[in-house]
C-alpha cells in the first residue's frame, strides 16, 4: 500500500499538464468568444447599411432612372406610356418659354450670387467683430429660416402689394413714391432676389461664422500690429483663411438658385409677361397644368445634365487652381 506522499508524486506529471492546458482552453475561448463578437457586430453594421443602401435606391436612384426613362416616353398616367424617342426634347426646344424660362433662371441666379453669396459673407465677418450681443444677432439672423418658405413668400408678397403693401405705405409715410414691385417686369425678379436672400442668408452666415472662428487669432493680432485696418484684415486674412469655405458654399447657391421655384410661383405665378417664368416653374406647368409628364421629365433631365456638368467643371477648375 503506497503512501499518500508516494501517490501525489506519481500523480505529479498528470496534475501539471492539466494546469498547463487549462491556459490553452482558456485561450481558444477567448478567441472563439471575440470572433463571434466581431462576427455580431459586422452582420449587425452589414445589415444596417443594407437597409440604407435599399431605402436610398428606393426614395433616390430610382425615381432618377424612372425620371430618365420619362422623358423619353409620352406619359400623362391615364393612358399606357408609348416610347417617343426625343420627341419631349424637340418639343420643349420649340416652346418660346423654353430659352425664356432658362434666360430667366440664369438672370436669378446672377442676382443671388451678388446678394444672397456676398451680404451673408459681410454679415458673418461684422457678427464676429461684435463684442457684446452676440448670440442675440445671430438668433435674430437665423430667425428667418425657421419660417416656411411659403409663409415667407406670402409675408413678402403683402409687403410689396402696391396699394396696402408695407413698402409702399412707409414711402408714403416719408413723401416718396411707392413702386410696382411685383407687377412690374423691370423690378419683379430683383424683389424675388431680395425675397431669397432674407430668407436664406441665416444658415449661410453660420456657417461662415463657424469657418471665421477656425481663424487663429494670431494671425489678426499680427495684422493689427501691421497697421492693418478691418478692409486689410479682411483681404490679407479673412478671405485667404475661408476660401475652401467660399467655394463650396459657392456651388451649392449656384445649384441651389437654379432651382428656385417657391418664390415665383407663389408670389408672381410667373409674371409679368413672363419675367419670372423659371425652369422649375415651367417644369410644373408641364407637368401639372398640361399633363405632359414627358416633357416635365425631359425639362429635368436637362437640369440634371446642365447642373452636373457645371459642377464637374467648376470643381475641375478649383482643384487646378489650388494645384497651381
Amino acid at each position: 500500500m503506497s503512501s499518500p506522499r508516494s501517490s501525489s508524486v506519481l500523480d505529479w506529471p498528470a496534475a501539471k499538464s492539466s494546469r498547463a492546458g487549462r491556459p490553452v482552453a482558456s485561450a481558444a475561448e477567448r478567441r472563439r468568444t471575440r470572433f463571434r463578437r466581431k462576427l455580431k457586430e459586422n452582420v449587425t453594421a452589414y445589415g444596417l447599411l443594407c437597409a440604407a443602401l435599399v431605402v436610398f435606391a428606393l426614395f433616390s436612384w430610382y425615381p432618377i432612372v424612372r425620371g430618365v426613362l420619362l422623358s423619353f416616353q409620352q406619359v400623362d398616367f391615364v393612358n399606357p406610356p408609348t416610347w417617343v424617342g426625343f420627341d419631349n426634347f424637340t418639343r420643349l426646344f420649340e416652346d418660346p418659354l423654353f430659352g425664356v424660362a432658362w434666360r430667366n433662371t440664369l438672370l436669378f441666379t446672377g442676382l443671388a450670387l451678388v446678394f444672397g453669396f456676398v451680404v451673408p459673407f459681410l454679415t458673418a465677418v461684422l457678427l464676429n467683430e461684435l463684442r457684446h450681443a452676440k448670440a442675440f444677432f445671430r438668433l435674430a439672423v437665423y430667425l428667418p429660416v425657421m419660417l416656411p418658405p411659403v409663409v415667407t413668400a406670402l409675408m413678402w408678397k403683402w409687403f410689396y402689394d402696391p396699394g396696402a403693401g408695407l413698402f409702399n405705405s412707409a414711402l408714403g409715410a416719408v413723401g416718396l413714391p411707392g413702386g410696382q414691385w411685383l407687377d412690374s417686369s423691370d423690378t419683379s425678379m430683383l424683389s424675388l432676389v431680395f425675397v431669397s436672400t432674407w430668407a436664406n442668408m441665416g444658415s449661410t452666415t453660420l456657417i461662415y461664422l463657424a469657418a471665421l472662428g477656425t481663424i487663429p487669432g494670431e494671425l489678426y493680432e499680427a495684422a493689427e500690429l501691421d497697421g492693418a485696418g478691418m478692409w486689410k484684415r479682411l483681404i490679407h486674412v479673412t478671405l485667404p483663411q475661408t476660401r475652401f469655405v467660399l467655394l463650396v458654399l459657392l456651388l451649392l447657391q449656384v445649384v441651389a438658385t437654379m432651382q428656385v421655384f417657391t418664390e415665383p410661383y407663389v408670389m408672381t405665378g410667373g409674371g409679368p409677361d413672363d419675367s419670372t417664368v423659371t425652369v422649375l416653374l415651367l417644369l410644373y406647368r408641364y407637368a401639372f397644368v398640361y399633363n405632359d409628364f414627358g416633357s416635365a421629365s425631359a425639362l429635368s433631365l436637362l437640369l440634371f445634365v446642365a447642373l452636373g456638368v457645371f459642377s464637374a467643371l467648376y470643381v475641375r477648375l478649383t482643384r487646378k487652381a489650388d494645384q497651381s
